[in-house]
């Protein structure tokens, strides 16, 4: 293999044709003045070709999904790699991407608590603990009331794709006669016809029951919920009458008497239905309509268009005049000397939920709920851009803007949720993993996962990210935050034989911080890759193995390289 990466005859934009033996495996800073060329060199030439180089490299199939960058306009390069590309463009603006989701720490957590994860029940807080057979008959027996019916279902498929055939073949073998498939009751000697590519939910049921005396009852009710524990894999379901119960042999608490499915990593993925808060569906936040920007300005009246969104128009006045004489107020006053529950009855509609007509013949809905009508209203687009004028993005009340489900955010391991744990600066965080205290047991489980996440948390800590929170919104990143955030990524991956090429990685870093972020940048040079770095900073430069020095000036005055070599050359 080369020793170095051999460029000659570069004229790439304002490059002046020049020829360039840069080394291999070693860190390498271009730098000079601002428009000098320093980008056209190290992205638009060095990077393209190791790019292009590398996609014309793969199968026509596979390339059709890849960028095609073009050949940039260079006599010869000799000695490249393939290359990654670290600028500071944005992380995206996903509102599901958070600083753990990036950097695959989320992932390894979610790993975490699902294996030994403590379940805490998330109404009384107690401690959940698993029950036998016997606790999950007496409690059946409780919910009894006279002579009702019982069916006793195995939940065996839980939110997955497929036709399910076979499944359905070997119930039928092994004598089972029905099924509940999303919801609907099947028998299994019909022709049960599934659509492949939706989500399905598949309860065996092992038992129905009609409680018409206690004779034999206990045994029977015994020996169905073995059978579907054995089948669901430590869950049941139980209808009584038009009522449904979940029991686990995992986990369930006796004073609320709520049952829990074992632990399973999508339950802490707010990107899964499973997991995901379902008020704001797993993004934290929602859309809310703001008081204050519907009525803005609380010394105009309702006649003067207090009501921003409705402005004066005569179909508005109408109704609000109607409302006025109702409820005997009146439309010249201001609105902020109107009685507050005329004020809340104008933006939400009558408490008690009346509807009543006013000569248009139609109800009144309330400002509010009539402009979340129209915002939900699929077909109009215009009506959706217009009422999102008056929305504000706010936490979600009911998951505190953690994007969990109650039951995720009640599971602990060392007294700590996952939410909370998101929510410590990265340096608390590796603090709490280095001081976790577990059992002999829960080690073996979990030790790999744990320092997985540590080694992580240190390679975020060691490019000056110490004060991120892994639930910090990746939309909210700044440019250098986010490209320091994919070299931490970079790092953690562990390849070799790679042409990285960076954009002013120092960009917002305080001064303290810049030496761990050299160290970082050498080690991905010790392991055997080649780092090329766009740079401004005295201490980046001097800590370079070679230095490339375009200029002299900017644009057709620049594109020459001034100066080559080592610090000391």
């Amino acid at each position: 293999m080369e020793k170095n990466i051999i460029i000659k005859g570069v004229r790439e934009h304002n490059l002046k044709g020049f020829d360039l033996n840069l080394p291999r495996n070693k860190f390498i800073v271009i730098t000079g003045v601002s428009g000098s060329g320093k980008s056209s060199l190290a992205f638009d030439t060095i990077y393209a070709e190791g790019q292009r180089r590398y996609v014309e490299s793969l199968s026509a199939y596979a390339r059709q999904f890849l960028e095609q960058m073009k050949r940039p306009d260079v006599d010869h390069i000799e000695g490249l790699s393939p290359a990654i590309s670290i600028d500071q463009k944005s992380a995206g603006k996903n509102p599901r991407s958070t600083v753990g989701t990036v950097t695959e720490i989320y992932d390894y957590l979610r790993l975490l608590y699902a294996k030994i994860g403590v379940v805490h029940c998330p109404g009384c807080g107690r401690e959940i603990k698993r029950q036998s057979v016997d606790e999950i008959v007496d409690r059946i027996l409780g919910l009894l009331r006279g002579k009702d019916r019982i069916q006793i279902l195995s939940p065996i498929v839980k939110g997955r794709k497929g036709e399910y055939r076979r499944l359905f073949e070997d119930l039928k073998a092994r004598g089972f006669v029905r099924v509940r498939v999303d919801g609907e009751i099947y028998h299994l000697d019909d022709e049960i016809r599934l659509e492949k590519n939706i989500k399905h939910h598949i309860d065996l049921v092992v038992d129905r029951i009609v409680v018409e005396d206690e004779d034999g009852l206990l045994e029977r009710i015994t020996d169905a919920v073995e059978v579907a524990l054995k089948e669901g894999g430590g869950t049941l379901r139980v209808i009584i009458d038009e009522s449904e119960h979940l029991f686990s042999e995992a986990f369930s608490c006796p004073v609320c008497e709520i049952d829990f499915e074992e632990l399973s990593p999508r339950l802490f993925s707010f990107n899964s239905p499973y997991g995901a808060c379902p008020h704001c569906e797993g993004l934290g936040a929602r859309m809310m309509i703001d008081e204050e920007l519907v009525v803005p300005d609380k010394s105009l009246s309702l006649m003067e268009g207090a009501i921003r969104p409705w402005g004066r128009g005569r179909y508005t006045y109408q109704m609000l005049q109607a409302l006025a004489d109702r409820f005997g107020f009146s439309m010249q006053v201001p609105f902020r000397d109107l009685d507050p529950k005329i004020q809340r009855m104008i933006l939400y509609g009558p408490e008690d939920g009346e509807i009543w007509k006013y000569p248009e013949g139609k109800g009144f809905e309330g400002v509010i709920p009539w402009m979340m009508r129209r915002y939900r209203d699929p077909t109009s687009r215009w009506s959706r851009r217009e009422v999102e004028r008056y929305m504000r993005v706010i936490p979600c009340k009911e998951c505190g803007g953690t994007r969990l489900n109650p039951i995720a955010r009640a599971v602990k391991v060392g007294g700590m949720g996952i939410a909370e744990f998101t929510a410590l600066p990265i340096s608390e965080a590796l603090s709490f993993i280095r001081n976790l205290k577990l059992s002999d047991r829960e080690m073996a489980i979990a030790g790999e996962i744990i320092r997985e996440i540590e080694a992580r948390l240190e390679f975020l800590m060691s490019v000056g990210l110490g004060y991120l929170t892994l639930d910090r919104a990746s939309s909210t990143l700044s440019g250098g935050e986010a490209q320091r955030i994919r070299l931490a990524s970079q790092i953690g991956s562990g390849l070799v034989g790679v042409l990285y090429v960076l954009d002013e990685p120092s960009i917002g870093l305080h001064q303290r911080d810049n030496r761990r972020l050299i160290e970082t940048l050498r080690r991905l040079c010790e392991i055997g890759n080649t780092l090329i770095v766009v740079e401004h900073d005295e201490e980046i430069i001097r800590s370079a193995d070679h230095i490339v020095d375009l200029g002299p000036g900017a644009g057709e005055h620049g594109g020459w390289v001034v100066a080559e070599g080592t610090v000391d050359e």
